[in-house]
């Protein structure tokens, strides 16, 4: 019986970042800089959704000129659930956040 865990950090801030662009495709670089991770903790994240089936992928179709391809990224269904169940406030006591936590925060206004 596999046990369920609860994703790290990072990996909750780059579920909740994509959950807020609903059904548009998000680039990887584009959520390295929203979150403030580097490129080496984003991508091994979304590699693993993706393998969990949580995150699904497609290429650009219609690149600028003089650019390669990009990978574009956005959550499947069970990705958006497991997105909201992760969108919590930090119990008290919990350690500092890490990068991107502020955008698990509820928003107050």
């Amino acid at each position: 019986m596999a046990r369920a865990r609860r994703p790290s950090p990072q990996t909750a801030a780059v579920l909740t970042t994509l959950a807020e662009t609903g059904v548009g495709w998000s680039h990887g670089y584009d959520l390295c800089r929203a979150l403030g991770l580097k490129a080496g903790t984003v991508y091994p994240i979304l590699i693993r959704l993706f393998e969990r089936g949580l995150v699904e992928t497609s290429w650009e179709t219609d690149p600028p000129r003089g650019r390669p391809a990009r990978h574009l990224y956005r959550l499947t269904i069970a990705g958006a659930e497991l997105a909201r169940s992760v969108a919590v406030p930090a119990r008290a006591g919990d350690s500092a956040p890490a990068p991107g936590a502020a955008r698990l925060a509820p928003r107050t206004t």
